[in-house]
């Protein structure tokens, strides 16, 4: 854990304020190449597999009504959950367009049910009474539109500021509201479209073929789908609205090979081929959402594990410098005490010895510088060995931290590079001193980046040789930044504006690198970071404090 953090972020330049969306949210976060990739994958898959089924999509497929229960049961489950995952999401982030595509979900996983239910021949043996011959369609008519209207809700309210949010207190009444309503309104048009199919458009000329009317519910559904993929694709790229286009996509494939290469023939090979699009359109976001929440639970483990072994770190760290701190100016004090005694005794006798009190006071006085450099031990780190140099391979001591940092970076997406010099020189120090540096700089690099959202975050450590005698280590990043009023006093001693921290994080680094005769700096990063170099004498060159501790 880094105690003296030297980053804009820590100072509250890059924090979400209040309103503000965290830039982890599958809302805000920008996808990557691999998620782009698998997009683009997973429509090319369902392309190739519409292009197989197209020429068998009439073939009918007789006495496979019994399927139908499982298919609605999985749909159901899938939006059903999806819907609760992103109400989830609402009552963290607020928003109305999150809360307008869960009501979507749930309004679609709902509807399956009567849809299922009043399907000809499939729950006649249970001696429910008939729905109708227009039933089903009127219900797949409300289902198939009504999901694109509600997606066309979340990309048009997803940019309208604070506006299109609701606030702190009033999330969970408006999902109670929100469930009713779907509810009620699910429960209410089943019963009209049950008790009234008399009056029903005449989708259906019998169970299995469609009527002339019919023909306008898929061209509406294709003109929705293709509307919500613009408005999609000119908003703000996120994870969740790259994989609600391949959803859109994918339902727009499902509608073709249902209605128009299937000619609307129920229980067809292309009809069963539609309904699994149907299945995989239900469960797209579902993977996405646990997906990143489980990636989200992982990034908060490590967390609370890393503050966990850093808090006993610093509790040990602690400990062993009070008792050191407390053995250390005993001494002093008690000798201190012993010299002032003496002083007055010798200044108290009828014959004052003045020189034997002159020695005295300068005992004391030498105490008290003892004293003084025992205290200022405070600001620095102990490190049993701190004593011992050997020949360093820096190269294969970045190579380590790395390897020990990687899963770090890679649960909050930062890239991490390396571009080593291979002809680097040895230098002559500590290993142990020296990995934590490098451990620190990489570590305060990782914590500039959590917050950046909408660019590449990237590590970048390299390596050369600075001079005859000399190498030189940069640490950069593509983070926050530096806030120039606090650029020279982010090496200070105790200089820290994290309520856990103890500022000792950069002071250490600083005092590690100088021991060893070398020195560290800051620079910006253009365009964004910043970028920590520190020089190292080489092993031909050793520095004249190799001897030097780092107390």
């Amino acid at each position: 854990m880094i105690d003296q953090p030297a980053r804009a972020r820590d100072f509250g330049q890059s924090r979400p304020h209040a309103g503000e969306n965290p830039p982890f949210l599958l809302t805000t976060s920008s996808p990557g190449r691999s998620q782009r990739r698998l997009a683009v994958c997973v429509l090319v898959v369902l392309v190739g597999a519409l292009v197989v089924t197209a020429p068998f999509a009439r073939i009918p497929l007789e006495n496979t009504e019994a399927l139908l229960p499982a298919y609605a049961a999985a749909v159901f489950v899938n939006e059903v959950i999806t819907a609760s995952l992103l109400l989830a999401l609402f009552s963290v982030q607020r928003s109305r367009a999150v809360f307008a595509l869960s009501i979507g979900y749930l309004f679609s996983g709902v509807m399956v049910i009567p849809w299922a239910l009043t399907f000809p021949g499939v729950f006649e043996s249970l001696g429910l009474p008939d729905a109708g011959l227009q039933s089903t369609a009127a219900i797949a008519t409300l289902r198939r539109l009504g999901f694109p209207i509600f997606v066309l809700a979340y990309a048009l309210l997803e940019d309208s500021g604070s506006s299109a949010r609701v606030s702190h207190g009033s999330a969970r009444s408006v999902i109670l509201a929100g469930v009713a309503g779907v509810v009620a309104i699910a429960c209410g048009s089943t019963w009209l479209i049950v008790t009234s199919d008399d009056a029903l458009p005449g989708f259906m000329k019998d169970t299995r073929n469609v009527a002339a009317p019919w023909q306008y519910v898929p061209a509406t559904a294709v003109c929705l789908y293709l509307v919500g993929l613009c408005v999609l694709w000119i908003r703000p790229r996120s994870v969740l609205n790259l994989w609600l286009m391949v959803v859109l996509c994918t339902l727009l494939i499902e509608i073709v090979i249902l209605s128009y290469l299937s000619a609307g023939l129920r229980l067809s090979l292309g009809w069963w081929a539609g309904r699994l699009y149907g299945l995989l359109s239900a469960s797209l976001v579902l993977l996405v959402l646990l997906s990143e929440k489980t990636t989200l639970y992982a990034r908060l483990v490590r967390s609370v594990s890393a503050e966990r072994r850093a808090r006993e770190a610093r509790l040990t760290a602690m400990e062993a410098l009070s008792a050191s701190i407390a053995h250390e100016v005993n001494q002093p004090l008690a000798s201190m005490v012993t010299n002032a005694d003496a002083g007055l005794r010798w200044l108290g006798r009828q014959s004052p010895n003045v020189d034997e009190a002159r020695a005295a006071l300068k005992r004391i006085v030498d105490d008290g510088h003892r004293a003084a450099k025992v205290i200022e031990g405070i600001t620095t780190m102990f490190k049993k060995g701190a004593q011992e140099r050997v020949s360093v391979n820096m190269n294969r001591l970045i190579e380590e931290t790395l390897r020990r940092c990687r899963d770090e970076a890679r649960l909050g997406r930062i890239s991490v590079q390396a571009e080593l010099d291979a002809d680097l020189p040895p230098v002559m120090g500590s290993p142990v001193q020296l990995q934590q540096v490098i451990s620190n700089l990489v570590a305060n690099a990782i914590d500039a980046m959590t917050a950046v959202a909408g660019r590449k975050r990237v590590i970048c450590i390299r390596s050369a040789r600075r001079n005859s005698d000399a190498i030189l280590v940069s640490v950069e990043d593509s983070g926050t930044g530096l806030d120039p009023k606090y650029r020279d006093r982010i090496f200070e001693p105790f200089f820290t504006t994290r309520s856990d921290g103890m500022g000792m994080g950069l002071m250490f680094c600083q005092s590690v690198i100088e021991a060893h005769g070398g020195r560290l700096w800051v620079t910006d990063n253009e365009p964004h970071g910043a970028i920590f170099h520190f020089t190292l004498p080489s092993a031909d060159d050793p520095p004249s404090t190799a001897g030097a501790t780092v107390r």
